[in-house]
């Protein structure tokens, strides 16, 4: 218990960090509890992030922030009609032909593998082909059962997706007009001595606004890219596939070598073990690699750097803690995990004396 009491008083005996300690807690709990009832809210955060910036670009050229909101918000429904009426109608028909085809996909994969104890008799048996063909019964199967439970939850989907058309804009909107009225609301139940919490806000909300942009950027690239690619070269699905390829950006490394498989099962079934099929993996690859060595470093010239297995840690964990939004808001809470490190007062070392500015609301 000794030890445990000097732990104690060396890192919890400064109030600003009990105050840095007690944010964190909320913001968790918060998160943990009602991330699903807030969903809308974060889903408009990340708007809110991406917008933002085109609201202070407008302003630092003379536009008043009304004026500017109203033209940012205004391009932003225009985009939004045109996901929905263009993109997800071809999307939805591309996603039913593709589950009509599954069992002309499915027999000519089985007979391609039923032909490897051929091809190679001393690798592989005829035994292990038949263990290996009931596991994938036994998993379609499991997916038909949930197919199933899926289509009678799809009214409640539906409904759950008109009212995110409704409340994400509107809730959009107030986040870009109102967003110093809300930034004072919230500071003002803060304390007015939080120099450590400011220094971790504000390197973190740069960090966050950075990513979700950067990010945002990267899929409609990444994902325009792969389409006009998979077009040109006549691979069919080209807007599912493209599409997974733009979404497979949202997580580091595990995203690029998931997407791989169906691209390359569509390529099979398409053309078989023919040229065209490697082309069409080789110019994935291509995009691949421009992504990740020339538009990733553009993109994130201002994020923190992490280790790949940080980032992998942090995937891992954040997205079994909060599923989607924990994936894409992997790296940006590594680095606030990695910023409350940085500032948090080591044995031995002052703390820092606060700044000048504290008591004023940071940027977002």
């Amino acid at each position: 218990m000794d030890i445990i009491r000097r732990w104690f008083q060396r890192y919890f005996s400064d109030p600003q960090v009990v105050i840095l300690a007690l944010i964190l807690l909320l913001g968790f709990i918060v998160i943990v509890t009602m991330g699903s009832m807030l969903a809308p809210v974060l889903a408009s955060l990340v708007l809110a992030y991406l917008l933002d910036g085109l609201v202070t670009g407008l302003q630092t050229r003379g536009m008043p922030r009304l004026p500017a909101v109203a033209l940012v918000f205004l391009l932003f429904l225009i985009f939004l009609t045109f996901a929905l009426l263009g993109l997800l109608p071809r999307l939805s028909y591309q996603i039913t032909q593709l589950v009509h085809q599954l069992p002309n996909i499915i027999g000519k994969a089985q007979e391609t593998i039923m032909q490897l104890p051929v091809r190679y008799p001393d690798m592989i048996s005829e035994q292990q082909i038949q263990d290996l063909m009931s596991a994938i019964r036994y998993e379609l199967a499991g997916l038909g059962q949930r197919l199933v439970s899926v289509s009678v939850a799809s009214v409640i989907g539906v409904m759950t997706l008109m009212v995110y058309l409704i409340l994400v804009p509107v809730l959009l909107f107030f986040f870009l007009k109102d967003k110093e009225r809300i930034l004072g609301w919230f500071v003002s139940y803060l304390p007015h001595d939080r120099s450590l919490a400011t220094r971790v806000w504000t390197d973190v909300n740069t960090q966050i606004a950075n990513y979700v942009r950067g990010k945002i950027w990267e899929i409609l690239i990444v994902g325009t890219v792969s389409y006009v690619t998979f077009v040109v070269m006549g691979l069919e699905y080209a807007v599912l596939l493209a599409t997974l390829v733009g979404l497979s950006v949202v997580i580091p490394y595990i995203g690029a070598a998931a997407v791989t498989l169906p691209i390359a099962a569509i390529a099979f079934f398409q053309w078989g073990w023919s040229v065209e099929s490697w082309y069409i993996l080789f110019a994935y690859g291509v995009i691949q690699a421009l992504d990740g060595n020339v538009l990733v470093p553009l993109l994130f010239s201002e994020v923190v750097n992490l280790h790949p297995v940080a980032i992998i840690i942090a995937i891992l964990v954040f997205g079994g803690l909060w599923g989607f939004w924990g994936v894409f808001f992997a790296i940006p809470l590594a680095t606030l995990v990695q910023a409350v490190l940085k500032v948090w007062p080591r044995s031995g070392e002052p703390l820092a004396a606060p700044a000048e500015n504290s008591h004023r609301i940071p940027e977002a």
